[in-house]
C-alpha cells in the first residue's frame, strides 16, 4: 500500500493512510513517511495469536480509530477514501467519515471473506459467526462507490453472488519495477551457496494450504541441490514446523516474518518463488506475494484452486509452471523442470515483462482516482 500511497503523490495529491500499531503504547502518534502523512493508533494483535483473538482485536479496528483521531478527522477533511479489505471491519469508520466529510470511496477488495472460510470448511454457511461476518462484509460493499477485484474471474464470481452492485471493477495487484541493492544474504546467513532455493513468502494459513509445498518439499528430499525456505506467518505456522521436523526434512528453513529490506534482499538470491492456494476456493485470489516474485525476475511455482484465471495468465506468459491445487504430480513435474537454470532464467525476464504490462503501480492510482468518484 505504501507504494500506492507514494504514486498519489506523484499524481500531485496529498496523502493520509490511517493503520493500527500492533501494541503501540501511546493512544494514537502521527508522522510523516516519504511524504506520507501516517496516523497510528493503537490496537492488539491481528496476526499470530488465536482466532478469537484476532476476531476481537479486527472487530476493535474501527472503534478504536475512530476514538483515536476523531478531532483530527473533523478538522482535516478528505476527498477520497480508499480502504482495502482484508479486514471486513472498516466499514463503520469508513460509513463515519463518508457522513463527516461527504467524500467518495473506493474498496480494494482483495479477499472474499467469509466465503473462502466456508469453502474451506472453517465454518459453516448457517452459522451464527458466518451470518455475523457476511453482515460485516455487506456493509463494507455498501459503503463503497466503486469496489476493485483482483482479476476478471474475481470480477465474475462477485457480479453473480451480489447481483445488485453494479459498481464492481477489475483492479490489478501493483507494483513498481525498482533496481534494489541487497543487504542481507540470504544463502550466506544460512550456509545455502550451491542450492537452488524455493522461496515462500507471506501468509501461511489455512488458505493457503501448505500442504501443497510441505508434500513437494518431502519429495526433493533426496535432492540435495534443492532447498525450500518458508518466510512469514499465520495460523497454519506451526503445522509447517511440526512438519518439517516430524519428517526430519533438513531440506527446509522456516523463518518467521522478516523486514521488508530483509525479504526483498533474500528475494534477490532466491531461484524460484512459490505460492499456493487452497483447492476448496470457489474464489479467485491473487496472492499479493507474486508481485514480489515479478518484482525480482523470479520465476514462479504454484497451484491455485480450479478455475482461476491466474494460471492461465502465469503459463500463458511464460512467467512460470502453475498446476491445481492437490495435484502433486504435476506440481513436482513443474519443480523439476524449473531445476533447469536456463528456463529459470528465461522465466524471469518473461515475469518482468508481465510486472510491465499487467501490474504498473501508477495504472492503479490512476484507475482509483479517476473511477472512485463514479456513483
Amino acid at each position: 500500500m505504501h507504494e500506492l500511497a507514494l504514486e498519489f503523490l506523484v499524481q500531485g495529491h496529498s496523502v493520509t493512510v490511517l493503520t493500527p500499531a500492533i501494541l503501540q503504547r501511546k493512544k494514537f502518534e502521527i508522522e510523516f513517511l516519504d511524504g506520507v502523512r501516517i496516523l497510528r493508533f493503537s490496537s492488539g494483535r491481528i496476526k499470530n495469536v488465536n482466532k478469537i483473538v484476532r476476531l476481537i482485536n479486527e472487530f476493535l479496528l474501527s472503534f478504536r480509530a475512530w476514538r483515536s483521531f476523531r478531532k483530527w478527522f473533523s478538522e482535516n477533511p478528505n476527498d477520497l477514501i480508499v480502504y482495502y479489505s482484508p479486514s471486513i471491519f472498516w466499514a463503520p469508520i469508513v460509513e463515519k467519515l463518508v457522513k463527516l466529510w461527504s467524500s467518495d470511496t473506493y474498496l480494494i477488495l482483495r479477499d472474499f471473506f467469509p466465503q473462502w472460510a466456508i469453502d474451506s470448511g472453517l465454518i459453516s454457511e448457517t452459522s451464527l459467526i458466518a451470518k455475523f461476518f457476511q453482515y460485516y462484509e455487506r456493509r463494507t460493499y455498501r459503503v463503497a462507490n466503486r469496489i476493485g477485484v483482483m482479476s476478471p474471474a474475481n470480477l465474475r464470481w462477485f457480479v453473480s453472488r451480489f447481483p445488485m452492485l453494479n459498481n464492481v471493477e477489475v483492479l490489478y495487484n501493483w507494483t513498481s519495477a525498482k533496481q534494489f541493492e541487497p543487504k542481507h544474504s540470504l544463502r550466506s546467513e544460512y550456509l545455502l551457496m550451491d542450492k537452488v532455493i524455493f522461496l515462500y513468502g507471506g501468509n501461511i494459513g489455512h488458505a493457503q494450504y501448505m500442504k501443497n509445498l510441505l508434500d513437494l518439499a518431502f519429495r526433493f528430499r533426496i535432492h540435495k541441490e534443492v532447498f525450500f525456505v518458508f518466510i512469514g506467518s499465520g495460523d497454519e505456522e506451526n503445522l509447517v514446523k511440526e512438519t518439517i521436523e516430524g519428517n526430519g526434512l533438513s531440506n527446509c528453513l522456516l523463518l518467521e516474518s522478516v523486514p521488508q529490506d530483509i525479504f526483498e534482499s533474500y528475494l534477490t538470491e532466491a531461484d524460484v518463488g512459490l505460492f499456493t492456494l487452497h483447492p476448496n476456493h470457489k474464489t479467485h485470489n491473487f496472492p499479493g506475494k507474486i508481485l514480489g516474485y515479478v518484482q525480482m525476475g523470479l520465476p514462479i511455482l504454484g497451484a491455485v484452486n480450479r478455475g482461476n484465471d491466474l494460471k492461465e495468465l502465469i503459463n500463458e506468459t511464460g512467467s512460470g509452471l502453475i498446476c491445481d491445487s492437490g495435484d502433486s504430480e504435476s506440481l513436482f513435474s513443474n519443480a523439476t523442470k524449473l531445476l533447469n537454470p536456463e528456463l529459470r532464467k528465461y522465466m524471469g525476464k518473461c515475469a518482468k515483462q508481465l510486472l510491465y504490462a499487467n501490474f504498473s503501480t501508477s495504472a492503479a492510482a490512476a484507475k482509483i482516482i479517476n473511477s472512485g468518484s463514479n456513483k
